[in-house]
C-alpha cells in the first residue's frame, strides 16, 4: 500500500507543480501582452508597468483568455491605436511562447 501512496503523492506534486508554472506563466504572458499594448500607445515606463499590472488582473475576470484580449482592445482604441482582434490574438501566442522561455530560463 506504501507504494500506491506513495506514486499518488508524486502524482499530486507533479500536478501542483504543473498547475503552478502554467499560472506562472500565464501571469508572465499578460504583463508581456499589457507591455506591447502601453508601447503601441505610447505611455511612459512606469505607465507601462502599472497598465500591465492591470492587463494581469483583467484575467482573473473570467475563465479563458476573452478577458484580457477584450481588455487590451478596448484600451488601443480607446487611445486611438488601428488594432484588432486578430492582432491581440497573435500578439498573445508571441507572448505565450516569450513567457515560457522566460520561465523556463528562470527556473534553471
Amino acid at each position: 500500500m506504501s507504494q500506491f501512496d506513495d506514486r499518488e503523492r508524486a502524482f499530486e506534486t507533479k500536478y501542483a507543480r504543473d498547475e503552478e508554472m502554467q499560472f506562472r506563466i500565464l501571469a508572465r504572458r499578460n504583463k508581456l501582452l499589457g507591455q506591447w499594448a502601453a508601447g503601441k500607445m505610447g505611455l511612459t515606463d512606469a505607465e507601462a508597468e502599472s497598465y500591465a499590472k492591470d492587463v494581469v488582473r483583467a484575467d482573473f475576470e473570467e475563465a479563458g483568455d476573452e478577458d484580457v484580449i477584450r481588455k487590451v482592445l478596448g484600451d488601443l482604441t480607446a487611445a486611438g491605436v488601428e488594432c484588432d482582434e486578430a492582432a491581440i490574438r497573435e500578439a498573445l501566442e508571441h507572448k505565450t511562447v516569450e513567457a515560457r522561455r522566460q520561465i523556463i530560463e528562470q527556473a534553471n
